[in-house]
């Protein structure tokens, strides 16, 4: 009987310091990790839905950078932000009444642009390297005269330079078919429907001035990821250590008496 007592007691001892009591710092650990995984996660969703804006291209203009129906994020950015290389979202009745378009800004204010230079685009003068555009599209790239962009206004074309209703459908427009750095709302960052990511820097542009900085997407991305991460594992503590607890304590349960 002393011998069964003496188990008992110390079964119930080696119980509670594995038990609850002995894992409140793991406890407290554990809310704290979802408690940051909720900020972190509700945050980059917050600051996504300023920062950002989704649209859907629904032509092939923008091929192969941007396909028919595909889904892109595109950061909210005032006009003035624009440079060359950038894939924006505008809006002009002259194009498209109240319909949002998207193209890429090849020329700004007081350039030049012209096609083609031995199949490439130039712009005041000097050859721009564009290997976003499809290997086979190379040849059909459609030839326009020198234009000379009014400042403040834009040359857009489209990626897919064969079929592009873009600035050189327009040349005979009283702008040239260049549009308002006003018309501008937004700068397309990624494709995100399907998951392509990222676009390519347009890195031919760069012998003409700097380009636009990289958007806050992937920080916004690691935050929401980083989030969830936390949020389930910290959520996962409690289920885990009570399984491991009871094994522990079946373990330790005496059989019988002696």
């Amino acid at each position: 009987m002393g011998g069964e007592s003496t188990t008992r007691t110390a079964t119930r001892s080696g119980g509670a310091s594995s038990g609850p009591a002995g894992s409140r710092t793991g406890q407290r650990l554990s809310g704290l990790a979802v408690a940051l995984g909720l900020v972190l996660f509700l945050g980059g969703f917050a600051w996504g839905a300023v920062i950002y804006r989704p649209y859907t291209v629904p032509t092939t203009s923008m091929a192969p950078t941007i396909g028919a129906g595909e889904r892109v994020l595109a950061e909210r950015v005032d006009g003035d932000e624009v440079r060359r290389g950038d894939v924006v979202v505008f809006t002009d009745k002259n194009w498209a009444s109240n319909v949002p378009v998207v193209k890429r800004v090849v020329a700004v204010g007081g350039d030049t642009v012209a096609c083609c230079t031995d199949g490439d685009l130039t712009v005041n003068g000097k050859r721009v390297d564009e290997p976003y555009l499809a290997e086979d599209g190379l040849a059909e790239l459609q030839n326009f005269p020198t234009v000379t962009v009014p400042e403040g206004r834009l040359f857009l074309l489209g990626d897919e330079r064969s079929g592009s209703l873009d600035s050189t459908a327009h040349l005979t427009d009283a702008a040239s078919g260049t549009v308002a750095r006003s018309a501008v709302s937004a700068r397309v960052d990624a494709v995100v429907w399907p998951m392509d990511g990222m676009l390519q820097r347009p890195t031919g542009f760069e012998s003409l001035g700097a380009l636009s900085s990289p958007g806050p997407l992937p920080t916004i991305v690691t935050l929401i990821v980083v989030g969830a991460v936390l949020v389930l594992g910290g959520g996962a503590y409690g289920p885990v250590a009570k399984r491991l607890d009871s094994r522990s304590r079946s373990r330790t349960e005496p059989t019988g008496a002696p």
